[in-house]
């Protein structure tokens, strides 16, 4: 027999054997685990059975309910979200709102100051025109203290008590008397009025701010001084007929 060929047979036969010691080893192995699993004092029963797996138990509910719970804490937390995003705008439009009502208050306030402000100013205003808009009584007394306030804006001089000793001289306080018999009667132009001035002269020294009336008691006092202060210094020196 050829060498190549016995060699190929031995290793055949080698092959076989090998195969047999390892079932053996395997058959042992088995054995040697079900006799230690067996308690001790039990009767020994060697099997060559195989051990069965055990079943496992599945069901996709506990999925499902995994799933819900997920589902459910997400959507609990997106409506949390929620409930404070709407929270914070609430309280925000309240803020504002507290804000602009106590803007509108302090407007108001100031609106009322600067009114109130306006028309104590207005007040005193008026207090003090009506102080300046003296009143004098219709008498020869107030005639002369008006005829002096006029006189002293404008600078003639003169007193109360030498207007007044001319005004009895010349016409006993009578605003409307007039003279019908002197020279200036006789030429036309009779003396009239509280100092008995003669048209052209009442006409020519007469005071801006009194009447054109010769017969005004104050027009008529005030024009006389202004002539009297050209023409004598002043009232209070003059004695007779001027």
């Amino acid at each position: 027999m050829p060498k190549n060929i016995f060699s190929r047979v031995q290793s055949r036969s080698l092959t076989r054997h090998h195969k047999i010691a390892m079932a053996g080893v395997a058959t042992l192995g088995a054995a040697a685990i079900g006799f230690s699993a067996v308690p001790s004092g039990a009767s020994t029963k060697t099997t060559t059975e195989a051990a069965q797996p055990a079943a496992v138990a599945y069901s996709t509910q506990q999925i499902k309910d995994v799933k819900a719970s997920v589902t459910d804490q997400m959507a609990g937390a997106s409506l949390k979200a929620e409930q404070i995003a709407a929270q914070k705008k609430a309280d925000a439009a309240a803020a504002a709102k507290k804000k602009a009502a106590a803007e509108a208050a302090k407007k108001k306030a100031e609106a009322a100051r600067e009114a109130k402000e306006a028309a104590s100013r207005a007040a005193k205003r008026a207090e003090a025109k009506k102080a300046a808009v003296k009143s004098y009584p219709n008498n020869l007394d107030g005639w002369i203290r008006e005829s002096l306030d006029v006189m002293k804006k404008h600078g003639i001089p003169g007193s109360y008590d030498g207007i007044k000793r001319n005004i009895i001289r010349e016409s006993s306080g009578n605003p409307k008397a007039i003279n019908n018999w002197d020279i200036n009667a006789i030429n036309g132009i009779p003396s009239k009025g509280l100092l008995q001035v003669i048209p052209p002269t009442f006409k020519h020294w007469h005071v801006p701010g009194t009447s054109w009336d010769i017969y005004d008691p104050v027009a008529n006092i005030t024009a006389a001084c202004n002539y009297a202060a050209d023409k004598y210094g002043s009232m209070d020196n003059v004695d007779s007929a001027y």
